[in-house]
């Protein structure tokens, strides 16, 4: 299916659309049946899929690491506070915010921020 149509009709497919037709070009070239080019097909989806995923949770995981060199930072600033401080610089933070550097203090083992 073409991604869109030009005001003269043309069609225009993404690079994405253009690789998979010439795989099944191929494929039928190589006299595969309907059966195994869709199952083929299926294949490449799922490993197109499963690269992204992984793709993304590298990129939680540089994030992630980013938060707790940061946190790591912060840390000797967060202990000379004094009880009061540290619950007013609390309020100031969004809910997500907080919860989330609750979740890597908890994970560095250093206790929740109150």
């Amino acid at each position: 299916m073409p991604e869109k149509r030009s005001d003269n009709n043309y069609r225009y497919y993404s690079d994405e659309t253009l690789v998979r037709l010439k795989r099944i070009e191929t494929l039928k070239k190589e006299k595969y049946t309907l059966e195994e080019i869709k199952s083929n097909l299926e294949l490449l989806n799922k490993v197109s899929h499963d690269e992204e995923v992984t793709e993304k949770l590298n990129g939680v995981q540089l994030h992630m690491q980013q938060l707790e060199k940061e946190i790591k930072e912060l840390s000797p600033i967060l202990e000379q506070m004094k009880p009061h401080q540290v619950k007013r610089a609390y309020k100031l933070l969004t809910p997500q915010s907080a919860a989330c550097i609750e979740a890597i203090l908890l994970l560095l083992g250093k206790g929740p921020l109150l």
